[in-house]
């Protein structure tokens, strides 16, 4: 037995031990480690006593089935994140999940005569995988430059989008424009100057939308901001808001400062319209405002 502690004392996975009220038994170093809880003083107290957020009926539901039918248990990180709610650790500290990510295995703890005594919790530390799936993820969906969804993206969002807009006959507007005299910017001041400004256009333009919001870069120094539950009014009036901003923006690269405008043409999808159409009223908008003399915007006719 002593050297079995020693085994679970080492692992490097947490390892709870449960008896039938619930009752902590055994808590391994993992989880003193992680948790910052004493054995000794989780020890004969109730699991919820210390993490009453696990006091739900999911988990309780979960126990119960263990325990009256010796049933096994997963909780799985891509469905629910973690269990206990501690810190990553390590170069995770910082990174884009709040607390370890976690898989969990709950299972039934037998004694000689085969009845149930209680349950034991294995829990492992997943962040590193789940931080680098998320990461590959971005990278399909995410413009590498700028940081802000591609074109592959957007085109799968406005399909989404549509087909919502028919069911529930919501508002959806976009937004396309692209920086005037772009290409005098890269002859100017060079092309990671250049980058510099994109960049910069893209990270203001996304500050200022919302969560439900798309903002893709569409190709070269053009944008489209997809906006959902939201009519042609309110889509010109972003807009503007985009050109103004981006006016009074200044870009500071190579010990100079750029300043760059944008053209931006409005539209919103119509009874019947396609994700085509919805594209073209816009592009053909932004056109009309390049044409009109840049740093403007032109919304779409509503026929």
């Amino acid at each position: 037995m002593n050297e079995f502690l020693q085994i679970i004392e080492t692992i490097n996975f947490g390892l709870i031990i449960l008896d039938t009220e619930l009752k902590v038994t055994h808590w391994n170093h993992w989880m003193v480690r992680h948790s910052g809880i004493e054995a000794n003083k989780i020890a004969g107290s109730f699991l919820f006593d210390f993490f009453p957020e696990m006091d739900n009926p999911r988990f309780k539901r979960n126990c119960n089935a263990v325990l009256s039918f010796g049933n096994f248990s997963f909780f799985s990180q891509k469905l629910h994140h973690y269990l206990f709610p501690f810190k990553p650790v390590g170069s995770f500290q910082s990174s884009m999940f709040e607390h370890m990510q976690q898989n969990c295995t709950m299972g039934p703890i037998r004694n000689d005569d085969n009845q149930i005594t209680g349950i034991f919790l294995i829990v492992q530390d997943v962040t590193e995988l789940a931080s680098y799936e998320q990461k590959l993820i971005e990278m399909n969906i995410k413009d590498g430059l700028t940081g802000v969804y591609n074109r592959r993206y957007l085109q799968k969002r406005l399909d989404e989008e549509v087909q919502r807009n028919k069911r529930y006959e919501a508002n959806l507007s976009l937004i396309m424009f692209d920086i005037d005299f772009f290409k005098k910017v890269n002859d100017t001041y060079g092309h990671q100057c250049g980058d510099a400004v994109l960049q910069s256009v893209a990270s203001k333009t996304v500050s200022i939308i919302r969560e439900t919001d798309c903002l893709a870069r569409y190709g070269g120094e053009e944008f489209c901001c997809l906006l959902p539950q939201t009519d042609l009014a309110g889509a010109s009036t972003l807009a503007e808001r985009f050109r103004h901003t981006i006016e009074e923006q200044i870009t500071s690269c190579q010990e100079k400062d750029i300043k760059v405008t944008i053209s931006l043409g409005v539209s919103e999808l119509a009874t019947g319209d396609s994700v085509e159409i919805l594209l073209k009223k816009a592009d053909q908008a932004l056109y009309q405002a390049k044409n009109s003399g840049r740093n403007r915007v032109v919304v779409a006719s509503a026929v």
